[in-house]
Protein backbone atom coordinates (compact mmCIF):
# COMPACT_ATOMS: atom_id res chain seq x y z
CA UNK A 1 0.00 0.00 0.00
CA UNK A 2 1.54 3.39 -0.89
CA UNK A 3 1.66 5.89 2.02
CA UNK A 4 1.64 9.57 1.15
CA UNK A 5 1.50 12.79 2.92
CA UNK A 6 -1.40 15.42 2.52
CA UNK A 7 -0.85 18.26 -0.22
CA UNK A 8 -0.70 20.77 2.96
CA UNK A 9 1.63 19.12 4.43
CA UNK A 10 4.32 18.70 1.71
CA UNK A 11 3.59 22.12 1.25
CA UNK A 12 5.72 23.02 4.53
CA UNK A 13 8.44 21.82 4.42
CA UNK A 14 10.69 20.96 7.74
CA UNK A 15 10.22 22.91 10.83
CA UNK A 16 13.41 25.18 10.77
CA UNK A 17 14.13 24.52 14.42
CA UNK A 18 14.29 21.24 13.69
CA UNK A 19 16.32 21.18 11.37
CA UNK A 20 18.60 23.48 14.15
CA UNK A 21 17.97 20.46 16.60
CA UNK A 22 19.79 17.68 13.91
CA UNK A 23 22.65 19.90 13.65
CA UNK A 24 23.06 20.39 17.52
CA UNK A 25 23.07 16.25 17.65
CA UNK A 26 25.74 16.67 14.37
CA UNK A 27 28.63 18.37 16.49
CA UNK A 28 27.33 16.31 19.47
CA UNK A 29 27.69 13.33 18.39
CA UNK A 30 31.93 14.26 16.67
CA UNK A 31 32.85 15.02 20.13
CA UNK A 32 32.22 19.38 19.65
CA UNK A 33 31.54 20.98 22.84
CA UNK A 34 28.02 23.07 21.81
CA UNK A 35 26.88 26.55 22.80
CA UNK A 36 23.09 26.19 22.04
CA UNK A 37 22.23 29.42 20.57
CA UNK A 38 19.82 27.89 17.85
CA UNK A 39 16.07 27.49 19.65
CA UNK A 40 14.51 29.88 21.95
CA UNK A 41 13.83 27.51 24.64
CA UNK A 42 15.29 28.98 28.04
CA UNK A 43 17.40 27.00 29.94
CA UNK A 44 16.77 29.41 33.26
CA UNK A 45 15.42 27.30 35.32
CA UNK A 46 11.41 27.66 36.17
CA UNK A 47 11.09 30.29 39.31
CA UNK A 48 10.48 28.14 42.33
CA UNK A 49 7.31 30.16 43.20
CA UNK A 50 5.95 28.49 40.24
CA UNK A 51 7.08 25.07 40.89
CA UNK A 52 6.17 24.69 44.14
CA UNK A 53 2.53 25.78 43.60
CA UNK A 54 2.18 23.54 40.59
CA UNK A 55 3.18 21.12 43.18
CA UNK A 56 0.53 21.77 45.61
CA UNK A 57 -2.02 22.05 43.15
CA UNK A 58 -1.55 18.99 41.75
CA UNK A 59 -2.91 17.56 44.99
CA UNK A 60 -5.50 20.22 45.04
CA UNK A 61 -6.64 19.21 41.72
CA UNK A 62 -6.64 15.50 42.61
CA UNK A 63 -10.40 14.88 42.02
CA UNK A 64 -10.75 16.96 38.71
CA UNK A 65 -11.40 15.30 34.98
CA UNK A 66 -11.02 17.07 32.08
CA UNK A 67 -9.91 21.14 32.43
CA UNK A 68 -11.88 23.83 31.05
CA UNK A 69 -11.29 24.29 27.52
CA UNK A 70 -11.39 27.82 27.59
CA UNK A 71 -9.58 28.16 31.31
CA UNK A 72 -10.88 28.31 34.97
CA UNK A 73 -12.25 31.64 35.98
CA UNK A 74 -9.84 32.09 38.76
CA UNK A 75 -6.91 31.86 36.04
CA UNK A 76 -8.69 34.50 33.44
CA UNK A 77 -9.51 36.49 36.13
CA UNK A 78 -5.90 36.48 37.14
CA UNK A 79 -5.08 37.57 33.56
CA UNK A 80 -7.12 40.05 33.67
CA UNK A 81 -5.98 41.52 37.20
CA UNK A 82 -2.10 41.15 35.46
CA UNK A 83 -3.55 42.93 32.16
CA UNK A 84 -4.93 45.89 34.24
CA UNK A 85 -1.40 46.51 36.11
CA UNK A 86 0.51 46.33 33.39
CA UNK A 87 -1.48 47.86 30.25
CA UNK A 88 -3.95 49.69 32.39
CA UNK A 89 -7.14 47.53 29.97
CA UNK A 90 -9.85 46.39 31.40
CA UNK A 91 -10.78 43.27 29.99
CA UNK A 92 -14.10 40.65 31.12
CA UNK A 93 -12.43 37.34 31.91
CA UNK A 94 -15.60 36.10 31.14
CA UNK A 95 -16.03 37.14 27.04
CA UNK A 96 -12.55 38.80 26.30
CA UNK A 97 -10.13 35.98 27.76
CA UNK A 98 -9.48 32.04 26.72
CA UNK A 99 -6.78 29.93 27.77
CA UNK A 100 -4.53 28.45 25.27
CA UNK A 101 -2.06 25.45 25.39
CA UNK A 102 0.98 27.84 24.55
CA UNK A 103 1.17 30.14 21.49
CA UNK A 104 1.96 27.96 19.14
CA UNK A 105 -1.31 26.10 19.49
CA UNK A 106 -3.33 29.10 19.29
CA UNK A 107 -1.30 30.92 16.49
CA UNK A 108 -1.54 27.66 14.68
CA UNK A 109 -5.36 26.48 15.60
CA UNK A 110 -7.28 30.22 15.18
CA UNK A 111 -6.95 30.59 11.49
CA UNK A 112 -9.21 27.17 11.43
CA UNK A 113 -11.87 29.31 13.12
CA UNK A 114 -11.67 32.28 10.80
CA UNK A 115 -9.98 31.11 7.30
CA UNK A 116 -11.75 30.17 4.60
CA UNK A 117 -10.18 28.37 1.29
CA UNK A 118 -8.55 31.13 -0.56
CA UNK A 119 -8.36 33.65 1.77
CA UNK A 120 -5.23 36.21 2.57
CA UNK A 121 -3.66 35.83 6.00
CA UNK A 122 -1.00 38.82 5.75
CA UNK A 123 2.01 38.13 7.82
CA UNK A 124 5.60 39.42 8.30
CA UNK A 125 8.98 38.29 6.45
CA UNK A 126 11.16 36.68 8.65
CA UNK A 127 7.89 35.22 11.21
CA UNK A 128 7.32 32.52 13.77
CA UNK A 129 6.57 29.57 11.78
CA UNK A 130 3.12 28.98 12.53
CA UNK A 131 1.67 31.53 10.95
CA UNK A 132 2.34 30.54 7.78
CA UNK A 133 1.98 26.98 8.92
CA UNK A 134 -1.78 26.97 10.28
CA UNK A 135 -2.90 29.50 7.16
CA UNK A 136 -1.53 26.51 4.54
CA UNK A 137 -3.46 23.89 7.40
CA UNK A 138 -7.12 26.16 7.19
CA UNK A 139 -6.64 26.48 3.20
CA UNK A 140 -5.89 29.97 2.96
CA UNK A 141 -3.14 31.89 1.12
CA UNK A 142 -0.29 33.35 3.13
CA UNK A 143 1.14 37.20 1.79
CA UNK A 144 4.80 38.31 3.49
CA UNK A 145 5.47 41.74 4.23
CA UNK A 146 8.79 42.16 4.96
CA UNK A 147 10.37 43.18 7.67
CA UNK A 148 13.67 45.76 6.88
CA UNK A 149 15.78 47.44 8.63
CA UNK A 150 15.58 50.66 6.68
CA UNK A 151 11.85 50.49 8.05
CA UNK A 152 12.60 49.59 11.49
CA UNK A 153 11.32 46.02 11.30
CA UNK A 154 7.72 47.42 10.87
CA UNK A 155 5.57 46.84 8.51
CA UNK A 156 5.05 49.47 5.09
CA UNK A 157 1.15 49.02 4.75
CA UNK A 158 1.44 51.17 1.82
CA UNK A 159 3.16 48.47 -0.17
CA UNK A 160 0.60 45.66 0.38
CA UNK A 161 -1.54 45.69 -2.83
CA UNK A 162 -5.28 46.67 -2.60
CA UNK A 163 -6.54 43.53 -4.20
CA UNK A 164 -4.67 41.57 -1.47
CA UNK A 165 -5.90 43.47 1.24
CA UNK A 166 -9.43 42.98 -0.29
CA UNK A 167 -8.84 39.24 -0.11
CA UNK A 168 -7.61 39.20 3.69
CA UNK A 169 -9.33 37.90 6.60
CA UNK A 170 -6.57 38.52 9.25
CA UNK A 171 -3.26 39.95 9.47
CA UNK A 172 -0.55 39.25 12.08
CA UNK A 173 2.11 41.19 13.72
CA UNK A 174 4.29 40.30 16.22
CA UNK A 175 5.88 42.77 18.63
CA UNK A 176 8.32 42.84 20.16
CA UNK A 177 9.55 40.71 17.65
CA UNK A 178 11.22 37.58 16.55
CA UNK A 179 13.65 37.75 15.56
CA UNK A 180 14.98 41.19 14.94
CA UNK A 181 14.22 42.61 18.67
CA UNK A 182 12.00 45.57 17.20
CA UNK A 183 9.51 47.32 19.16
CA UNK A 184 7.13 49.11 17.40
CA UNK A 185 5.75 52.91 18.78
CA UNK A 186 1.91 53.77 19.15
CA UNK A 187 1.57 55.87 16.08
CA UNK A 188 2.42 52.54 13.55
CA UNK A 189 -0.11 50.44 15.80
CA UNK A 190 -2.44 53.15 15.35
CA UNK A 191 -2.08 52.82 11.18
CA UNK A 192 -2.32 49.22 11.32
CA UNK A 193 -5.42 49.36 13.54
CA UNK A 194 -7.00 51.72 11.04
CA UNK A 195 -5.61 49.55 7.93
CA UNK A 196 -7.53 46.86 9.48
CA UNK A 197 -10.54 48.20 10.05
CA UNK A 198 -10.65 50.11 6.71
CA UNK A 199 -10.14 46.59 4.72
CA UNK A 200 -11.85 44.35 7.24
CA UNK A 201 -8.89 42.30 8.28
CA UNK A 202 -8.30 41.08 11.99
CA UNK A 203 -5.33 41.98 13.53
CA UNK A 204 -3.55 39.49 15.53
CA UNK A 205 -1.04 40.62 17.75
CA UNK A 206 1.69 37.94 19.29
CA UNK A 207 2.68 40.11 22.03
CA UNK A 208 4.81 36.73 23.84
CA UNK A 209 8.21 38.73 24.15
CA UNK A 210 6.30 41.94 26.02
CA UNK A 211 8.26 40.93 29.43
CA UNK A 212 11.48 40.87 27.89
CA UNK A 213 12.89 44.25 27.17
CA UNK A 214 16.15 46.47 27.92
CA UNK A 215 14.67 49.78 27.74
CA UNK A 216 11.18 51.58 28.11
CA UNK A 217 8.22 48.74 28.79
CA UNK A 218 6.65 47.66 25.18
CA UNK A 219 3.00 48.81 24.83
CA UNK A 220 -0.02 46.20 23.80
CA UNK A 221 -2.59 47.42 21.16
CA UNK A 222 -5.14 46.53 23.45
CA UNK A 223 -4.46 50.04 24.92
CA UNK A 224 -5.30 51.64 22.15
CA UNK A 225 -8.46 49.45 20.96
CA UNK A 226 -9.99 46.03 21.74
CA UNK A 227 -12.39 46.58 18.68
CA UNK A 228 -10.90 43.80 15.99
CA UNK A 229 -7.72 42.88 17.50
CA UNK A 230 -6.52 39.88 19.53
CA UNK A 231 -3.66 38.97 21.43
CA UNK A 232 -1.53 36.34 21.92
CA UNK A 233 0.55 36.00 25.04
CA UNK A 234 2.57 33.43 26.70
CA UNK A 235 4.48 32.29 29.98
CA UNK A 236 7.13 30.70 27.74
CA UNK A 237 9.43 33.69 27.68
CA UNK A 238 7.70 35.80 30.83
CA UNK A 239 8.67 33.24 33.48
CA UNK A 240 10.71 30.13 32.02
CA UNK A 241 7.68 27.79 31.41
CA UNK A 242 8.12 26.68 27.94
CA UNK A 243 7.46 22.97 29.03
CA UNK A 244 4.17 23.81 30.72
CA UNK A 245 1.94 24.96 27.26
CA UNK A 246 0.12 27.52 28.75
CA UNK A 247 -0.78 31.33 27.66
CA UNK A 248 -4.13 32.69 26.67
CA UNK A 249 -5.88 35.15 24.22
CA UNK A 250 -7.64 38.28 24.80
CA UNK A 251 -8.76 41.08 22.71
CA UNK A 252 -12.46 41.34 20.82
CA UNK A 253 -15.17 39.16 22.37
CA UNK A 254 -16.24 38.34 18.56
CA UNK A 255 -12.94 37.01 18.00
CA UNK A 256 -12.42 35.21 21.57
CA UNK A 257 -15.71 33.26 21.02
CA UNK A 258 -14.60 31.98 17.65
CA UNK A 259 -11.44 30.95 19.10
CA UNK A 260 -13.41 29.10 21.98
CA UNK A 261 -15.26 27.15 19.53
CA UNK A 262 -12.05 25.78 17.80
CA UNK A 263 -10.71 24.72 20.82
CA UNK A 264 -13.11 22.84 22.04
CA UNK A 265 -13.19 20.90 19.08
CA UNK A 266 -9.58 20.48 19.01
CA UNK A 267 -8.29 19.81 22.57
CA UNK A 268 -9.19 19.46 26.09
CA UNK A 269 -7.79 21.87 27.28
CA UNK A 270 -4.45 22.72 29.61
CA UNK A 271 -4.49 20.77 33.03
CA UNK A 272 -6.11 22.83 35.72
CA UNK A 273 -2.90 22.64 37.75
CA UNK A 274 -0.77 24.07 35.34
CA UNK A 275 -3.24 27.25 35.19
CA UNK A 276 -2.93 27.11 38.83
CA UNK A 277 1.03 28.04 38.03
CA UNK A 278 0.39 30.18 35.73
CA UNK A 279 -1.60 32.23 38.23
CA UNK A 280 1.30 32.18 41.08
CA UNK A 281 3.60 33.14 38.26
CA UNK A 282 1.48 36.42 36.64
CA UNK A 283 1.03 37.21 40.65
CA UNK A 284 4.99 37.39 41.08
CA UNK A 285 7.10 40.16 39.17
CA UNK A 286 10.42 39.20 40.90
CA UNK A 287 11.43 36.71 38.97
CA UNK A 288 10.45 38.39 35.44
CA UNK A 289 12.63 41.31 36.47
CA UNK A 290 15.73 39.10 37.23
CA UNK A 291 15.13 37.06 33.95
CA UNK A 292 15.48 41.08 32.04
CA UNK A 293 18.76 41.39 34.14
CA UNK A 294 20.00 38.56 33.14
CA UNK A 295 19.26 38.43 29.41
CA UNK A 296 21.12 42.14 29.46
CA UNK A 297 24.10 40.59 30.68
CA UNK A 298 23.84 37.61 28.08
CA UNK A 299 23.29 40.44 25.29
CA UNK A 300 26.16 42.61 26.36
CA UNK A 301 28.48 40.08 26.46
CA UNK A 302 27.79 38.55 23.12
CA UNK A 303 27.21 42.22 21.40
CA UNK A 304 30.38 43.10 22.89
CA UNK A 305 31.97 39.81 21.17
CA UNK A 306 30.30 40.03 18.31
CA UNK A 307 31.25 43.96 17.73
CA UNK A 308 35.51 43.39 18.85
CA UNK A 309 35.90 41.19 15.81
CA UNK A 310 34.36 44.03 13.60
CA UNK A 311 30.71 43.27 12.92
CA UNK A 312 27.78 45.76 12.64
CA UNK A 313 26.22 46.63 16.23
CA UNK A 314 22.56 44.61 16.51
CA UNK A 315 21.38 45.44 19.89
CA UNK A 316 17.77 44.83 20.17
CA UNK A 317 15.23 46.70 21.99
CA UNK A 318 12.94 43.76 23.32
CA UNK A 319 13.27 40.06 23.22
CA UNK A 320 15.99 36.89 23.69
CA UNK A 321 16.96 37.08 20.25
CA UNK A 322 20.39 39.30 18.72
CA UNK A 323 19.42 39.83 15.07
CA UNK A 324 22.87 39.95 13.80
CA UNK A 325 23.63 41.20 10.52
CA UNK A 326 26.99 38.94 8.64
CA UNK A 327 30.23 39.54 8.18
CA UNK A 328 29.93 41.79 4.24
CA UNK A 329 29.75 39.33 1.52
CA UNK A 330 28.38 36.30 3.72
CA UNK A 331 25.86 34.90 3.28
CA UNK A 332 23.52 33.78 6.72
CA UNK A 333 24.53 29.76 6.07
CA UNK A 334 27.57 30.47 5.55
CA UNK A 335 28.12 32.77 8.84
CA UNK A 336 26.27 30.18 10.89
CA UNK A 337 28.80 27.50 9.72
CA UNK A 338 31.61 29.66 10.49
CA UNK A 339 30.05 29.58 13.90
CA UNK A 340 29.76 26.19 13.87
CA UNK A 341 33.28 26.10 13.45
CA UNK A 342 33.69 26.77 17.10
CA UNK A 343 30.71 24.90 18.44
CA UNK A 344 27.82 27.85 18.77
CA UNK A 345 24.66 27.02 16.86
CA UNK A 346 23.00 30.05 16.09
CA UNK A 347 19.88 30.41 13.27
CA UNK A 348 20.41 31.25 9.73
CA UNK A 349 17.98 34.24 9.05
CA UNK A 350 17.34 32.59 5.60
CA UNK A 351 15.52 29.82 7.01
CA UNK A 352 13.16 32.14 8.98
CA UNK A 353 12.20 33.63 6.41
CA UNK A 354 10.97 33.62 2.39
CA UNK A 355 12.28 34.91 -0.97
CA UNK A 356 9.48 36.86 -2.20
CA UNK A 357 10.48 38.77 -5.25
CA UNK A 358 13.92 37.84 -5.46
CA UNK A 359 14.53 39.19 -1.78
CA UNK A 360 14.81 37.10 1.36
CA UNK A 361 14.21 39.34 4.65
CA UNK A 362 16.69 36.72 6.64
CA UNK A 363 19.32 36.89 4.23
CA UNK A 364 22.43 38.46 5.61
CA UNK A 365 21.87 37.66 9.51
CA UNK A 366 21.96 35.28 12.00
CA UNK A 367 19.38 34.75 15.57
CA UNK A 368 21.31 33.99 18.55
CA UNK A 369 18.73 33.40 20.97
CA UNK A 370 20.31 33.92 24.05
CA UNK A 371 19.17 30.87 25.91
CA UNK A 372 22.45 29.65 27.31
CA UNK A 373 23.84 30.48 30.46
CA UNK A 374 26.02 33.28 31.38
CA UNK A 375 28.71 31.00 32.13
CA UNK A 376 27.96 29.58 28.38
CA UNK A 377 27.55 33.01 26.93
CA UNK A 378 31.40 34.12 28.44
CA UNK A 379 32.92 31.42 26.16
CA UNK A 380 31.16 31.66 23.50
CA UNK A 381 32.35 35.18 23.39
CA UNK A 382 35.89 33.87 23.72
CA UNK A 383 35.40 31.50 20.99
CA UNK A 384 33.47 34.68 18.77
CA UNK A 385 36.72 36.44 19.48
CA UNK A 386 39.49 34.09 18.13
CA UNK A 387 36.90 34.34 14.72
CA UNK A 388 38.67 35.86 11.32
CA UNK A 389 36.81 36.88 8.62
Amino acid sequence: MRIEQAERLKKIGDYAFAEVDKEVEKLKQQGISVIDFGVGDPKIPTPAIVRNYCKRAIDKRKEEGYPSYIGTLEYRETIARWVKERFNVSLDPKTEICSNIGAKEAIFNFHEGIINPDDYVIMPNPCYPPYERGTIFAEGKPYFYPLLKENDFLPKLEDIPKEIAKKAKLMWINYPNNPTGATIPKEKLKEIIDFGIDNEIIIGSDECYSEIYFEKPPISILELTKENVFVVQSLSKRSAMTGYRVGWLMGDHKIIEIFKKVKTNIDSGTPTFIQDAASAALLDERHVEEFRNQYKNKMKIIIDALTSVGLEECKPKATIYVWQKCPEGMASLEFSKKLLEVGLVTTPGSWLSREINSINPGEGYVRFALVSTVKECKEAAERIRKLRF
